[in-house]
């Protein structure tokens, strides 16, 4: 077994923040047991008014969303990285991964109700923010700007400080967890940007992650109706400060295989919301 069949092992890399406390208890290789992914659920949600949520291998042939919510179960592969991290984010983003799972059900009813076929824009979006999603949180509207305008040498590299200051990066997709154990180059997320005030940053950082999941659900619902895949701006996860020592490097940003430009005529999507 090598360190990488550790969970624990994952909990001081970068962008894995906000499940480290969860990967810091399992010390041992191997993945835990369903068992234990209920405990862990049930005390990550406890007193929080949520809805019950277990995790059971997964049967053969269920649509997943559905499954989830008419059983609230999640199903679950055992011994399987993905799913293993797909059920840590439903531990420390319980209402937005519910408000997806609602936003699902309600988009693939009222398409079938029309009569269309297929699954649509917005499912085809929760579907691509719940694999590789991240919410960037900051303080400085103008560099959450340059980051949506594909100015990526500018905020990544020339406003580097500036960046870890006022800046955040919060990991919703379970997918890209599972990328990150074995980082490639392209390795991109989709985006939500949000912008806040400074009292935010400052806050410890699992109250940061509580609020930003009760922000996250509500916002999801509230553009449901105009969220397609276009509108979930493009980030290339390893132009972050940190996240590769390659970044360390000014013409590392001006490699186009993972620092593209923005393409032209294309509007950047403005999501931010300032509380």
């Amino acid at each position: 077994m090598s360190a990488g069949d550790v969970p624990a092992a994952l909990a001081r890399c970068p962008l894995f923040d906000g499940i480290a406390p969860l990967l810091a208890r399992f010390t041992a290789p191997g993945l835990p047991r369903l068992a234990e992914l209920d405990a862990l659920y049930a005390e990550a949600t406890a007193n929080a008014g949520l809805r019950p949520l277990r995790f059971i291998a997964a049967p053969d042939g269920v649509a997943y969303e559905d499954y989830v919510a008419r059983h609230d179960a999640v199903p679950t592969r055992p011994d399987d990285w993905h799913d293993f991290f797909n059920a840590l984010a439903w531990c420390v983003w319980p209402r937005s991964k519910s408000a997806c799972n609602r936003l699902h059900l309600q988009a693939a009813e009222a398409r079938a109700a029309e009569g269309l076929v297929g699954r649509g824009p917005l499912r085809d979006a929760l579907t691509q923010f719940d694999e590789c999603g991240v919410l960037v949180v900051g303080s400085d509207a103008e560099i959450l700007q340059l980051l949506a305008d594909h100015e990526w040498e500018e905020a990544f590299w020339r406003r580097r400080r500036h960046l870890a200051e006022s800046t955040r990066f919060l990991v919703f997709g379970h997918a890209s967890w599972d990328q990150l154990r074995a980082p490639f180059t392209g390795l991109c997320a989709k985006v939500i940007y949000r912008q806040v005030d400074e009292g935010w940053l400052a806050l410890p950082a699992a109250q940061r992650q509580a609020e930003a999941d009760v922000w996250l659900a509500a916002h999801l619902t509230a553009v449901a109706g105009a969220l397609t895949p276009r509108l979930l701006r493009p980030l290339p996860l390893l132009g972050i400060p940190g996240v590769t020592p390659d970044s360390e490097r000014e013409d590392y940003y001006r490699d186009r295989r993972q620092f593209r430009p923005r393409p032209d005529g294309q509007v950047a999507a403005k999501s931010r919301t300032v509380t």
